[in-house]
């Protein structure tokens, strides 16, 4: 018979065709067998004939033939040939993928597209999908993209129907998708597409509650704000024509908090704000312990705008004054290493404060002309000038991989196809280009700014997946050294395709001495090109590791409808124990072993009957020190236009003095930021201060810091807080600069 000439076509549960593969019934039966311990892959694919000859012989005269068709038979066919405990296994494996359809069934989603796990489609229904005003669904996710992609090919004046074409594929494949912003409101009466936003808080009365009035309309609309507070006068000064004094930068923190708690977003989540304040601030101090309790301002991330002169100062502990941005008067001075420490305290307490290098914001800062940038975005990745807003999507690098050799301990390895990686850059800057030209700004100052500089903001998603699949330990200088050549190889394309854009049509408004002028360029179409921003929902959807965050755990369970527990576990990991099973190197009780431990501590560290390399190569975010979580940072700074989002995750049993060395070395490291989070420390409020705080207090000439200090000791369990999401109750991870659910997506600041 010949076998190739069966053109049947298979209808999925989901409704989606596909052609027969006897290829991939051959590879369903060796997963069955494997599972028992079988390892004869040409006795599956000797099966896999049968079973097409049987189909074949049922359904010849059929255009198409049901999935669930086409598994009754490979049953029969397994138990007729004396395969009855391999039969059972498919059974088995057959239920549990037909409990996962059933659930998609029931949230009310249909995956025309194909591969999405139930999550995603969660996560799509809950955020991106287009429903009724009864709140049902109304779009399948390829409607979905096409939507986006409809809108976008607007604004191509040649080849539409061939950029359509292109710009659904990268999205259907996965190989680049649009922030959050795009995906929901492309094509809508809302048509606002952009995440990020920076609005100015200048002095006066009116100007404050008009920046708030102007930060409300813009969280309705689906963005989040970041402002510096730099420039509000200290609280208790002066006002003039007033017989009150001025309330402080963190009393309109408070305003922005309770603004946000009022403005719930698509995908019920409450609007977040970015506040800095700048470390010469008189209220520094006051700034810095706001969060002490951690019921307290919950939208609102805030950080220190620090200089490399503070940095320096720190580092020789020299005194450092504080500044009364009003009038420029000299109120007080402490000890420059006094207040990063006091920051590195309350960081290890509950992860806030974050850092902001604003001199090294300010050197990449591609827009001189037009003033300094003073703040960042809510996770502080992307810095912008007041009224700047910045589009956002990210390259699923792992749809960019092609097999490599096989290797004696890790079996298959993969590559870079960078062929098809340049290929998806071109792509997704066209599309986040004209993302610029069609999105409806509420502001006229915002639409102003956002069309003069057109920043774009590409960045990356499933680096942790990536390492794991070319073998290579996300502690290693080699994974660095590859990281900077991913980098370097988008930011390139991306260039390089800006370049051809702006000779295309035309360069952005204020191109004439922006950085990219000086540089040589005779056009070029936008101010900034790459970003590497918070992607907990598109990592969903990508079924994807955290941008360029490693794994918080090799194996976790997702709550689905109904409390149903669904086991979610590293495939690559059960890819090379499989392998070293198969070469003898474990024995089917250890591979077992490792399982159990995986499912029950989701790290491998303690299973010292695995090879090394393994345990190198699948470590978890625990596993990894802070010095090589901040090298990696670095390593992507370096070729990144505008910020990196990501948390430096340390154990529970760091020190405040490790958050010192890691806010030092991210500076000399040239991050333009860092954020820090020590596990379990927003679970447990136990702050222990040891001798270098005390020495903190002693060497200050600020006689109130040591009593700021001790209210911080004597308020032991004062306002707990469980990382659990507020819209599931599944665990919070803390990734990218924020916290984010692997279970229903939820995160007050993923894109």
């Amino acid at each position: 018979m010949n076998f190739k000439s069966f053109k049947t076509r298979v209808v999925k549960r989901s409704g989606r065709e596909e052609p027969f593969s006897r290829d991939k019934v051959k590879l369903s039966i060796f997963a069955a067998a494997a599972e028992l311990g079988g390892k004869d892959l040409k006795r599956a694919e000797k099966l896999a004939k049968e079973v097409e000859k049987t189909l074949q012989a049922a359904y010849g005269d059929r255009k198409k033939i049901l999935a669930e068709e086409i598994g009754d038979v490979v049953e029969i066919v397994l138990i007729k040939s004396g395969h009855a405990q391999t039969a059972k296994q498919y059974i088995l494996s057959r239920a549990a993928r037909k409990k996962v359809a059933d659930l998609a069934k029931q949230i009310g989603v249909v995956d025309d597209v194909g591969g999405f796990s139930l999550n995603a489609l969660v996560v799509m229904k809950n955020k991106y999908l287009l429903k009724d005003e009864d709140g049902e669904v109304i779009e399948t996710p390829r409607q979905m993209f096409h939507r986006v992609a409809k809108v976008l090919v607007k604004k191509e004046k040649k080849n539409k129907a061939k950029w359509l074409d292109k710009f659904l594929e990268i999205m259907v494949s996965r190989r680049f998708l649009p922030a959050g912003r795009t995906l929901t409101n492309t094509g809508t009466k809302d048509g606002q597409m952009a995440n990020c936003f920076v609005l100015p808080m200048n002095d006066s009365v009116t100007e404050i509650f008009e920046a708030l009035k102007e930060s409300a309309i813009l969280k309705k609309h689906g963005g989040s704000v970041g402002f510096s507070l730099s420039k509000i006068r200290p609280k208790g000064d002066y006002v003039s024509g007033s017989s009150g004094r001025a309330c402080g930068p963190v009393a309109i923190m408070k305003l922005l908090n309770d603004s946000s708690d009022i403005l719930i977003q698509h995908g019920k989540r409450r609007a977040g704000n970015m506040v800095t304040l700048n470390v010469t601030h008189p209220d520094i101090l006051e700034f810095i312990t706001c969060k002490e309790d951690q019921d307290v301002f919950p939208h609102i991330n805030f950080s220190l705008a620090v200089t490399s002169k503070f940095m320096k100062a720190v580092i020789d502990n020299q005194d450092w004054p504080l500044i009364n941005p009003r009038n420029g008067e000299v109120v007080s001075t402490l000890k420059a290493r006094s207040i990063l420490e006091l920051a590195a305290t309350y960081a290890w307490h509950n992860g806030d404060p974050g850092l902001i290098f604003i001199d090294e914001i300010n050197k990449n800062n591609p827009t001189p002309d037009l003033g300094p940038i003073e703040t960042v975005n809510l996770c502080g990745e992307q810095p912008l000038l007041p009224y700047e807003a910045c589009n956002l999507g990210s390259i699923n690098l792992t749809a960019h991989l092609k097999k490599a050799g096989v290797d004696s301990t890790l079996g298959q390895l993969w590559e870079v196809d960078w062929d098809r990686l340049a290929e998806s850059v071109r792509i997704a800057v066209r599309m986040l280009d004209n993302v610029v030209s069609v999105s409806k700004f509420p502001l006229k100052q915002v639409s102003d700014m956002v069309l003069g500089n057109r920043k774009i903001g590409l960045g990356v998603i499933g680096w942790g997946d990536v390492l794991m699949k070319m073998g290579l330990s996300y502690k290693e200088k080699k994974a660095r050294k590859m990281a900077e050549k991913v980098m370097q190889f988008i930011q390139q394309t991306a260039w390089e395709t800006s370049a051809k854009l702006g000779e295309e049509k035309g360069s952005f408004p204020n191109f004439k001495g922006s950085v990219w002028d000086k540089r040589g360029y005779k056009a070029f179409r936008n101010a900034t090109m790459t970003t590497i921003a918070p992607t907990g929902s598109i990592s969903i959807l990508a079924d994807a590791s955290y941008g360029i965050e490693p794994l918080f755990a090799l194996s976790f369970y997702k709550e689905a409808m109904g409390g149903v527990r669904l086991p979610e576990v590293n495939q690559d990991l059960f890819r090379v124990l499989e392998h070293l099973r198969l070469v003898g190197r474990l024995t089917e009780n250890q591979v077992g072993a490792v399982k159990k431990t995986v499912f029950k501590q989701g790290s491998i560290q303690d299973i010292e009957f695995l090879p090394k390399r393994v345990r190198d190569v699948f470590v978890t975010a625990m596993d990894i020190n802070l010095e090589d979580h901040i090298l990696m940072q670095a390593a992507f700074q370096k070729y990144t236009d505008n910020g990196v989002s990501k948390t430096i995750n340390m154990p529970n049993e760091a020190t405040v003095d490790d958050v010192i060395k890691a806010f030092i070395l991210a500076w000399k490291m040239k991050c333009k930021g860092i954020t820090v989070y020590r596990d379990g420390s927003r679970q447990v409020q136990v702050l222990n201060v040891g001798d270098g705080q005390d020495r903190l207090a002693k060497d200050s000439k600020d006689s109130g810091l040591r009593g700021l200090l001790n209210k911080v000791k004597s308020k032991k369990g004062q306002g707990q807080v469980k990382d659990v999401c507020p819209a599931c109750g599944s665990k919070l991870y803390k990734a990218e600069g924020c916290s984010v659910c692997n279970n229903c997506g939820f995160s007050v600041c993923s894109v």
